[in-house]
């Protein structure tokens, strides 16, 4: 397993161990593949992502939009991720109905010392996009912390910090 999955991971358990939020919303969320920069991640939908016709709501894709926007920073080695300043979606078709699987990636597409920006597509079990969402974080203060590591280029090793499992 590369160095930025495992990181990526770590961070998604330290959000859901928060018991918060995301603990409440998308606790079945799976991390599929990090690599600095980009996390591709699926999701089964059950009835608590539906909305009054039977599909998945759009609150769901924006919640998982901050989320996953965060981890595509968590990514790069930022154990903590900023916080919000600017946040949407658009949504293009139904993204499915309770069993099917919701499939994102996420992708940093920039990063300076105070801001980060991210999109998310999404798509549903065919391939086709169902959605996509953009989300800007201020990571000014996170860029500091000392659980911050940094990867080689290919995301398998960390070159600064500590490796921890």
């Amino acid at each position: 397993m590369s160095a930025s999955l495992r990181f990526t991971r770590r961070v998604w358990k330290s959000f859901i161990d928060n018991k918060g939020h995301d603990a409440q919303c998308f606790p079945n969320l799976v991390i599929h593949r990090a690599v600095p920069g980009t996390v591709d991640f699926s999701l089964k939908i059950d009835q608590s992502n539906l909305n009054r016709v039977g599909t998945v709501h759009g609150g769901l894709i924006l919640s998982l939009t901050d989320t996953l926007g965060s981890l595509a920073v968590a990514s790069k080695g930022h154990y903590m991720t900023g916080v919000s300043t600017d946040i949407g979606a658009s949504f293009i078709r139904p993204a499915g109905r309770t069993g099917d699987t919701l499939h994102a990636r996420a992708t940093l597409t920039a990063m300076g010392k105070s801001l980060a920006y991210t999109r998310v597509d999404f798509t549903n079990s065919v391939g086709d996009l169902v959605a996509y969402g953009y989300h800007t974080k201020y990571v000014g203060k996170s860029s500091s912390d000392p659980n911050n590591v940094k990867f080689s280029e290919d995301g398998e090793q960390v070159i600064e910090g500590n490796d921890v499992d």
